[in-house]
């Protein structure tokens, strides 16, 4: 059992002795506490290595117990007594614990709900796909032409911004640019703040860029689309459902937004910044509307400028802006039946930076 050679030597090495001993004090402490009532008693005898087997007669059994042993019988009987009063004070901490866990529980699935409107976008079970503007679209300056949704998923634009006139190194720099995933650090912000705001369940959102996108791939889930048709042209798409729909004066030109149909008193063009960096105030709006391609909901954040853009995610980050914005508006919050709406906002930007947002105009879309 132990594995000892055949000269081994008690003498010199105990390990034998002392687990016998050990087991002896266990039969023991059995016999004297749960075993008490047995019929058959277990007895191993001092001196030697066999068990002996008695019928019950506890007093015959024991008879020959020393005073060390009578006194660890007493001690196991109180040890006994200590187990099941231990037992009872872990029961109720167990009950105490599991009550806490119970409110603990409440904060988790209280921290689950997601803040307005995300809450219409990300839902458990269903996935959420980030789209970010697509900076290659820059390359229509060089054909001064617009690139629409057609051309920009078949890459037919590159017919045309690619001419005899061009060194070979432009040539190369245009290819390269238009093969390669480019995005603003305006799209990079805002991703990072709803991700931010969906918190415990960020694991329903995935990213991907304008150009990995398919028109099938509209036909279910929820989607979230950052930058204008200028950046994104999947926006496009859902431009006929918008009041606030964004133009270039030319290619490239200083964008603005075109008021559809204003209310009483309100402009029909709302301009922002002439360039990114600059100084003054850009606008931008915060869309959700139903997915009229499928089944879902769409969150569409498009500034004239990349502050404009970040700006709408700025706002919706903020508690107090939020508040605003659904005050605004007039939400009845139900994340099944959500209220689809249309916001124009301002954002007075210094260097790049929105500092300040005020809420403009706002439009409730029917679905």
């Amino acid at each position: 059992m132990f594995g000892k050679p055949a000269d081994y030597s008690p003498t010199e090495d105990s390990a034998v002795r002392v687990h016998v001993r050990q087991l002896r004090l266990r039969l023991h402490e059995y016999f004297h506490s749960e075993g008490r009532d047995e019929t058959l008693i277990v007895d191993l005898p001092k001196g030697s290595y066999s068990l002996v087997f008695h019928n019950g007669d506890r007093e015959a059994t024991f008879a020959s117990e020393s005073p060390v042993d009578i006194a660890i019988a007493r001690r196991t009987r109180i040890r006994v007594v200590l187990h099941r009063v231990f037992t009872w004070i872990a029961l109720a901490a167990s009950l105490v614990c599991g009550a806490g866990w119970y409110d603990a529980h409440k904060v988790i699935q209280r921290s689950r709900i997601l803040p307005w409107p995300l809450d219409a976008i990300i839902q458990d079970g269903h996935q959420t796909t980030i789209v970010l503007g697509d900076s290659k679209l820059m390359l229509r300056l060089t054909g001064d032409k617009e690139i629409p949704l057609e051309e920009f998923l078949s890459r037919d634009y590159l017919k045309n911004l690619i001419t005899p006139s061009m060194s070979e190194n432009e040539a190369r720099l245009i290819t390269y640019i238009s093969h390669s995933q480019l995005t603003s650090y305006a799209n990079v912000a805002a991703a990072t703040t709803l991700v931010k705001l969906a918190g415990s369940q960020s694991d329903q959102l995935t990213v991907r860029g304008a150009s990995d996108l398919g028109p099938r791939d509209l036909e279910q889930g929820n989607y979230i689309f950052i930058g204008s048709p200028a950046s994104n042209p999947w926006v496009s798409v859902f431009a006929n459902q918008l009041n606030f729909e964004v133009n270039e004066a030319s290619v490239g030109g200083r964008p603005y937004f075109r008021n559809k149909k204003p209310l009483p008193g309100e402009p029909t063009i709302f301009q922002g910044l002439e360039t990114t960096g600059a100084a003054g105030e850009d606008f931008a709006t915060i869309s959700l509307l139903p997915n009229t391609r499928g089944q879902g909901s769409v969150l569409i954040l498009q500034g004239l400028m990349q502050e404009g853009t970040e700006a709408a995610s700025v706002l919706l980050a903020n508690p107090v802006e939020r508040a605003r914005l659904e005050q605004a508006i007039g939400v009845h919050r139900n994340p099944r039946n959500p209220t689809y709406f249309e916001a124009l906002i301002r954002a007075r930007s210094v260097a790049g930076a929105p500092l300040s947002i005020d809420i403009v105009s706002t439009r409730i879309i029917q679905p």
